[in-house]
């Protein structure tokens, strides 16, 4: 077995990897939470974030 992946922001295990967005600036892979949190920051609005009592 390979080593698991860390995000690049929060350093916990990637379960299910995301890209960041080049306009980031972030090198590596996101973890869900993270990946929605930035896309939350990059497109401010009326978005429905599913979760987001975890934050």
């Amino acid at each position: 077995m390979g080593l698991k992946e860390k995000c690049a922001i929060c350093s916990q295990e990637v379960k299910l990897q995301f890209k960041a967005m080049k306009e980031w600036g972030i090198e590596g892979t996101l973890c869900g939470d993270c990946y929605s949190k930035k896309l939350h920051d990059y497109y401010p609005g009326d978005h429905v974030r599913v979760n987001k009592h975890l934050d």
